[in-house]
């Protein structure tokens, strides 16, 4: 463990002697991938700093016992033998976890799409509903959530709405929540007051760069068309929603959030630049679960991830058998300890793959 840690070491070095230096710091780009990797890096300094000194005192403790002349030395001596004995083991896992290759593109801002299913006009309902759920998480977060495109449902809700959001760590958080959910409630336009399964289903795309993808101009076809919904007098007077159609994939992109045409037509570049980029990484996250059998990202759209049951009050997540019966708070954007319980599978899965290198 310390010669893996040694290695780190003298990569945390160099990052470090990097950072300040003048070519760097005028390099933005550069200069934040570095400070992202010695923030990373740190967390593992401190943890190894501590596993020395659990090392250095399980030795000094086994001297001293071994030793026996002073038998209150001892005692103190296998009180710090108990710590260190329970304290290694429980350091060696949280290392091993921190051992493990970061995605890159989980530090990426992410586009989310969320689109109604089966089920009509409750479909269209859930599917806001799913948009405040995740509004409200990202606000506790402190990340920022900016609506792209909507198109609203009859009854409320949204037959489908697209939004980015920014911040730290966004999509390799919220990659979690692509797939089917599912709702059994009694619809709010049930006249006989019977249960109801609907669905609505999440679509989260790691946000691209212009570095990331390029797009040929030639390739892309612009529409201009007057927005509709909420927003004023201009809004359905000026040509200011763009919608951009990719004609090599047939991908269609397209913004009518800002009363700035530029605005829609640069958010809908970045929407469209996003989706070709999540073409390319859908093959490749499919082949490394594939690899590993795995049952949490494995970037299925179509597999039904969970199950929202309002009559019983639980929220089920079908990839990985946990069911919690606090549905209210879950709704309200509590949905930190379902994603604390994803990911401690993608890791656990992680590590069972790369335990001859780790």
């Amino acid at each position: 463990m310390l010669d893996k840690l040694q290695i780190v070491k003298q990569r945390f070095d160099e990052v470090s002697d990097l950072i300040i230096q003048p070519d760097i710091i005028s390099d933005q780009k550069r200069y934040v991938a570095l400070n992202r990797e010695y923030k990373d890096l740190r967390i593992l300094m401190d943890k190894r700093e501590a596993y020395i000194e659990f090392t250095n005192n399980l030795a000094e403790a086994e001297e001293i016992i071994a030793d026996g002349s002073d038998a209150e030395m001892v005692e103190m001596a296998k009180m710090q033998y108990d710590e260190a004995k329970t304290g290694i083991p429980k350091l060696e896992e949280e290392i091993k976890v921190l051992l493990i290759p970061k995605d890159p593109e989980d530090t990426k801002n992410a586009v989310v799409e969320l689109r109604a299913g089966t089920g009509g006009d409750e479909a269209s309902i859930f599917a806001g509903d799913l948009f405040r759920m995740y509004t409200k998480y990202c606000e506790g977060r402190g990340w920022n959530v900016s609506t792209v495109d909507f198109s609203e449902g009859t009854n409320g809700g949204f037959k489908e709405i697209q939004f980015e959001v920014s911040g730290e760590d966004v999509y390799g958080t919220l990659k979690f929540e692509a797939g089917v959910h599912r709702v059994q409630r009694v619809p709010q336009t049930e006249t006989q007051g019977r249960v109801h399964t609907s669905a609505a289903t999440c679509m989260v795309f790691p946000e691209a760069e212009e570095f990331d993808v390029q797009i040929d101009p030639k390739d892309v076809r612009i529409d201009y068309f007057c927005s509709s919904g909420p927003g004023g007098q201009s809004v359905n007077t000026t040509y200011s929603a763009v919608r951009l159609t990719h004609t090599p994939t047939g991908l269609v992109a397209q913004c009518q959030d800002q009363k700035s045409q530029h605005k829609n037509k640069e958010k809908a570049f970045k929407v469209l630049r996003s989706r070709l980029y999540d073409l390319e990484l859908a093959k490749k996250q499919e082949a490394d679960a594939a690899k590993r059998g795995s049952m949490v990202s494995s970037g299925d759209r179509s597999a039904k991830i969970r199950t929202y049951n309002y009559p019983q009050g639980r929220v089920t997540d079908h990839r990985i058998g946990l069911t919690l019966y606090d549905l209210q708070n879950i709704v309200n954007g509590d949905i930190q300890k379902i994603i604390d319980e994803l990911q401690l599978a993608e890791n656990t899965e992680k590590l069972k793959a790369s335990d001859e290198t780790i």
